[in-house]
């Protein structure tokens, strides 16, 4: 809320409370009124209503009325146009906004929290959404936060360095944090703070310098991605071996029709599976995928693994495959 109108608010508020305080203490202590009597008072003379007195008034009544009808006048008067205002600026139907997109981060769990709605940030944006992941951006940029208003993604504005935006973001039940603003500076922070907060979330951050790299390996990022570093090495690897990035860069994990690979849990496998090996599994044969990797519960990775590997509680598998073929294994698994 704009801290203007909020102080005027408050005021406005207090004094309102302060005025009704005094007239039903001054019928009650002055004028030995019952509570009933004296809030019956006060309420149809601050409000101007006119209904009748309890009894007839005495001088000293109609003078302490006079005062309550004067004071409250004003008060009310400047509440009024407090509250007016708060309305016509917007900030009150923004507040029921804001509060009805905490409501629905505070039901998140195990979501991805995405700071920065730069270039890095859209495009991780665009990743996620196309494999239905839910997340919830980060920015500051009021132009930028209009933009995700009008996308219906949810958003917090605010300063993703600080703990208070995290939480408010749902840190605390975040399963993933990508940290993608254009400062290296901004996004140790965003590491430092997001892993003393919740040391179960995975972290991946940007990083534009190398010299950034092991400063936030330290403060707790899993991975660092450089995008300019990895732009070159794909442009000199085109000219190395161009036809094995050509095949790899027309692979795809996107959507429900186009994906070719994908990564299956072995813990979201039937329990019988589990202990068994790749050839019990028996994926060639009941979906035409192939197992091309293995990630252990070590995080350790395996290329091509062999047919007789255990899958262990805790591993991946990641399987490639046609799109209808992966559609195929999705809906066994």
């Amino acid at each position: 809320m704009n801290k203007v109108f909020q102080s005027r608010l408050y005021k406005a508020i207090f004094f309102s409370s302060l005025v009704l305080l005094i007239g039903v203490s001054g019928y009650a202590l002055l004028f030995d009124y019952s509570f009933i009597d004296a809030l019956y008072m006060t309420v149809i003379t601050i409000t101007t209503i006119g209904f009748g007195e309890v009894h007839p008034f005495g001088t000293g009544e109609k003078v302490f009325t006079i005062g309550l009808i004067l004071s409250s006048l004003f008060i009310f008067g400047y509440a009024v146009s407090s509250f007016s205002e708060y309305l016509i600026s917007g900030q009150f139907f923004q507040q029921l906004k804001i509060k009805k997109v905490q409501r629905m981060i505070d039901k998140l769990n195990g979501h991805t929290i995405v700071c920065g709605y730069g270039r890095n940030g859209r495009q991780a944006i665009a990743k996620l959404k196309s494999y239905k992941k839910d997340f919830v951006v980060v920015e500051k940029d009021k132009e930028l936060i209009k933009r995700l208003d009008a996308e219906g993604i949810l958003n917090i504005e605010g300063d993703a360095t600080t703990d208070e935006t995290l939480i408010k973001a749902g840190i605390l039940n975040a399963n993933y944090l990508i940290t993608a603003l254009p400062s290296d500076a901004d996004n140790l922070f965003v590491v430092l703070t997001a892993n003393q907060l919740n040391k179960k979330c995975k972290i991946i951050s940007r990083a534009s310098k190398e010299t950034s790299y092991s400063k936030l390996k330290i403060a707790g990022a899993d991975n660092v991605i450089m995008p300019d570093k990895l732009g070159g090495a794909h442009m000199a690897t085109l000219v190395i071996t161009p036809d094995v990035i050509e095949f790899v860069d027309r692979l795809t994990i996107e959507g429900d029709t186009t994906a070719n690979l994908e990564e299956v849990a072995i813990d979201d496998l039937p329990s019988k599976y589990v202990d068994r090996t790749i050839l019990d599994l028996d994926l060639r044969k009941k979906t035409g995928c192939t197992v091309i990797g293995y990630r252990t519960p070590e995080k350790e990775y395996i290329i091509n693994p062999e047919a007789s590997l255990k899958l262990e509680a805790g591993s991946n598998l990641i399987v490639l495959g046609r799109p209808e073929q992966i559609t195929k294994l999705r809906e066994l698994f």
